[in-house]
Order: structure tokens, then sequence, then C-alpha cells
């Protein structure tokens, strides 16, 4: 049963990317991120209810919620919103090599050859995405992109550190991080006047991100890895290049040739990289 959670997992998180850019056409980031994170505090808080408690350990979710859901969706969804969605969904897909830095200061890991070297190819590909390919020409066709695209990986790498001493049930603390997280994103959105209802089609693409980009496939993938972890481990690889079909296939975006390059030297220098440190 494992496996099946891994495999709806991996095939639910590669739909995403096209979510957020085909709800992006009808809706702003921060409009985006309202809905959607209403949508998971809803989930999480049904299946929450019958466990549901108040300690100290849940004031954690002040800063936490503040991270994920707020900050990283603010950021990701921009991202999503200024570049093309194989761009971005790639370029967020650094994080593991960024999770992979932070960790020589706060773990404490000293990095050897093989992690340097995997970490100096990801970030490689991350240039040949940004720059489509001209990684001679040292021109970013939109720097405050790519600044968010790799902006985001920074910070959900950051929160994957805070996580691991987070001791509480999963449910429990996404519940706690979205209830916070959702009162960010509501004094935000009601303070610049961004409040409005959306489209149906933007609605329903909001729904959609909240119940599978950041419900239903956590609950799938926490069961899948406490089954199998090497198994649902290397299935997760497929992510980024499944999501780039179903872009082509969704929204309709040519894949350049640079972002499968740039996107397997990114995935190449996380396994190099992730296999020499032993996060």
């Amino acid at each position: 049963m494992s496996k099946k959670h891994a495999v709806g997992a991996v095939l639910l998180w590669s739909t995403v990317a096209s979510a957020f850019k085909l709800s992006l056409r009808y809706m702003s980031p921060l409009q985006l991120l309202f809905y959607a994170s209403l949508t998971s505090l809803v989930l999480f808080g049904v299946i929450y209810a019958r466990e549901f408690t108040r300690r100290k350990e849940n004031l954690r979710s002040a800063y936490l919620g503040l991270i994920n859901p707020f900050m990283y969706y603010t950021v990701l969804f921009s991202t999503y919103d200024r570049l093309p969605a194989q761009e971005a969904q790639a370029l967020n897909y650094t994080w593991p090599l960024i999770l992979v830095l932070l960790s020589i200061p706060f773990l404490g890991k000293r990095p050897g050859a093989g992690t340097a070297f995997g970490l100096l190819l990801g970030f490689f590909g991350a240039l040949v995405v940004a720059m489509k390919g001209d990684v001679a020409g040292l021109n970013f066709r939109d720097p405050i992109g790519v600044a968010l695209g790799l902006g985001s990986a920074v910070i959900w790498a950051s929160y994957w550190l805070l996580n691991l001493r987070d001791g509480r049930k999963l449910v429990e603390k996404m519940f706690w991080n979205f209830l916070f997280g959702f009162a960010y994103v509501s004094i935000v959105i009601l303070a610049t006047g961004e409040f409005k209802v959306p489209p149906a089609e933007g609605l329903a693409g909001a729904i959609y991100v909240g119940m599978f980009e950041m419900g239903v496939t956590f609950l799938l993938w926490y069961r899948a890895v406490e089954g199998d972890i090497a198994f649902a481990s290397n299935l997760a690889y497929l992510v980024p290049f499944l999501s780039l079909f179903f872009i082509s296939l969704f929204v309709g975006e040519s894949i350049a040739p640079a972002t499968v390059i740039g996107l397997a030297m990114i995935v190449g220098g996380i396994i190099i990289g992730w296999g020499q440190q032993n996060l």
C-alpha cells in the first residue's frame, strides 16, 4: 500500500505546477494563496477535529505558519506569475541543494568533494534554466522572477530544517501552521484591498492547489515514506520531469531543451549531493 501512496503523491505533485499557472490567469498570487490555504485549513481541520488539543507546542506554528504557507507560497506563486511554469518549477526544485548548503552551518555537516561537485552541477543546471541555455551571455530574461524562484527554494529548505525539530504529529502541525498562515494572508489581502471572489475557473484551481499541493498529497507522502522510504525517495525524482509533461499538455508551453538539460543537471546534483551528505 505504501507504494500506491508514493505513486499517488508523485502523480498529484506533478500536476500542481500546471495548476499554479492556470489559476494565476484568474487571480493574483495573494488571492490564490488565500483560497488555497483556506481549503487546506478546512481539510486539516476536519481530519484533526477528533484529536484537537491546545498546548504550548502549537505556538511554534506562529512562526512556522509565517514561513509556510505564508512566505513560501507568496514567493512561489509570484515566481509562477512572472516566469513560464517550466522555469519556475525547475528553479524551485533547487531546494534540496540549498538544504545541503544550509545543513553545513546548522547541522554541522561537512561537505566532501562529492557534495561540492553535486552542488556545483545542480546550481549550474539552475543557471542553464534561468538563462534558457545561453549561459555564456549571462543574460537573465527576468532577474526578479529568477530571484523569486531561488528565494522560494531557500524558504522551503529553511522550513524543512526547522521542521526537523518539530515532534508534533503531521496533521496537528499542518492544521496549526495553516491556521496561523491563513490569518497572516487574510490580514495582508484585506490591507491591500485584493480580497474578491475570483471567477469559477480560478476558484476551482485554488481549491485544487489547496487539496493536492498543500493537503492530501502530504498525507499520502507521509504514509509512503513510513512504509518504504527508499522507493518513495527514488520515485520523487520523477516529479519535475512529469511536471514538464503536464505543463506542455495543460498550460500549452513548448518545453525548451535548455529546461530539460538544466533540470537533469539539478536532479543529478541533488542525487550526488544528498547521497554524499546523508541528510
